[in-house]
């Protein structure tokens, strides 16, 4: 039996933690902010995946690193914006030569680095070149797609029997039944799981569903009232449910974190009740802001955070919560949220009085504001920004507290807070100059500390 986790919270400051928690990453593609139960969703029947939110944390402004799939998981995975790494742009297909690049530190190298077991399982999509491939990242397992199965990647396989499916190496099978791919995933994470009592995993289980082809198998048909979309969602829950189910049957569920989160928006609301607006491919907060539940030993039971959460976040707060410390000389953008989701923040405070293991993370950023911005942007105000990236890798927006401000083709700032369907631009000249002037310090950080793209020729 592992410790939970405010037993050993007061030795974080150690380079290592003995029987630290095991960590379940659940990383949906495609998947709407407000299509949960958890959300407000009334035509969805998402009893398994809300129960995340009643024993742990919904987050009502997490947002995706990007609104497209590869630089989304660039960024989950590396706690860094996409553009840091050079992975800003569009996605990677099979016959591109970029990928993520090697010298990235991803949270599998991390967590493996720490004695854990670690497995992806589902869509991986951050290159297809052997340096870019899961088990040059930290992955001791995979399972799973490379690629998406919609035409513009299928067609890179339409000599070579199809798009192949993976255990480690090996291909296993060409065309995979989209129905299929749900419940695959979940048995072979469910196995991983079962593989080793002996060792705490981390698993990252990114799927396949719900991306466009959508695939639904007989059982779940025309469950719903939306359509495929809906009778999707409705057996991801019934398999997140057999997730959890295993935690249970094992023993270990309250030895687990569990998150479970989405790589970019899909579709604005669809009511009076659902005001956000634009979808995939958009910086409109419908393209970013996802849904993401937290739940795990020592967190907080039916929280919510409505602070904004960019999903570089969870690398440096999944590291806090296992007692792992973010390498000296990594810098990240992600900020350690762990001491506003534990029960008890005080059990966090490392031997040498910091407020956690990683919340010194910000301060590896660069800081060097000019004159004119000087006295208008403070540190805190700068790194707790968030800044919004197109598809195509543009600086688009950028939001402090309540304030969101496009940056093109004029500057239009938003009160999210009274407005958060961005209906109705407002004057406020201070604040757009704030957040302007953070647009510049962060477009400089990046010409000056961007680290390459992974690519081979």
């Amino acid at each position: 039996m592992r410790i939970p986790l405010l037993l050993f919270a007061a030795f974080l400051a150690a380079p290592a933690v003995a029987s630290p928690p095991n960590v379940l990453l659940i990383f949906v593609d495609d998947q709407g902010t407000y299509d949960l139960g958890c959300y407000g969703e009334k035509q969805l029947q998402t009893p398994r995946i809300d129960s995340l939110a009643r024993d742990g944390i919904r987050f009502t402004a997490a947002y995706s690193a990007a609104p497209i799939c590869s630089p989304s998981r660039a960024g989950l995975l590396t706690g860094c914006y996409p553009r840091r790494m050079g992975a800003e742009i569009w996605v990677h297909r099979a016959d591109s030569k970029s990928g993520l690049h090697p010298d990235e530190l991803t949270l599998a190298e991390l967590f493996r680095g720490a004695g854990y077991r670690t497995a992806c399982i589902g869509k991986w999509h951050l290159g297809f070149a052997p340096p870019f491939l899961p088990d040059a990242q930290g992955f001791d397992r995979y399972f799973g797609l490379l690629h998406n199965l919609d035409p513009v990647e299928t067609v890179h396989f339409a000599d070579k029997g199809g798009v192949p499916i993976l255990n480690g190496s090996e291909i296993i099978e060409h065309n995979p039944d989209p129905s299929t791919l749900t419940r695959r995933y979940t048995d072979e994470a469910i196995h991983f799981i079962e593989e080793d009592r002996n060792k705490p995993f981390f698993l990252y289980l990114p799927h396949t569903m719900l991306h466009n082809p959508l695939g639904v198998s007989e059982e779940f048909r025309g469950t719903s009232k939306l359509g495929e979309y809906g009778d999707a969602i409705h057996e991801l829950d019934h398999h997140v449910g057999r997730l959890l189910d295993a935690l249970e049957r094992l023993d270990i569920a309250d030895e687990t974190i569990v998150l479970y989160t989405s790589d970019n928006g899909r579709h604005p609301g669809r009511g009076k009740d659902q005001p956000l607006r634009g979808g995939k491919l958009s910086t409109w907060e419908g393209g970013l802001r996802v849904p993401a539940l937290l739940r795990g030993p020592g967190l907080r039971s039916g929280a919510v955070r409505t602070e904004p959460t960019p999903a570089m976040d969870w690398y440096p707060t999944l590291a806090t919560l296992t007692g792992i410390r973010v390498p000296e000389g990594r810098v990240i953008d992600g900020r350690d949220l762990a001491p506003e989701l534990v029960e008890e923040p005080a059990a966090l405070r490392t031997a040498a009085g910091a407020l956690s293991l990683n919340s010194d993370l910000p301060q590896r950023r660069r800081w060097e504001p000019p004159l004119e911005w000087r006295d208008l942007v403070s540190r805190d105000e700068y790194t707790d920004a968030f800044f919004y990236h197109g598809s195509h890798g543009a600086l688009a927006a950028v939001r402090s507290g309540k304030w969101k401000l496009f940056l093109n083709p004029t500057l239009q700032l938003y009160d999210l807070e009274s407005d958060p369907g961005e209906t109705s631009p407002v004057k406020n000249a201070a604040v757009a100059r704030k957040l302007r002037g953070m647009a510049v310090l962060f477009q400089e950080e990046m010409r000056l500390d961007a680290r390459p793209a992974g690519r081979t020729e």
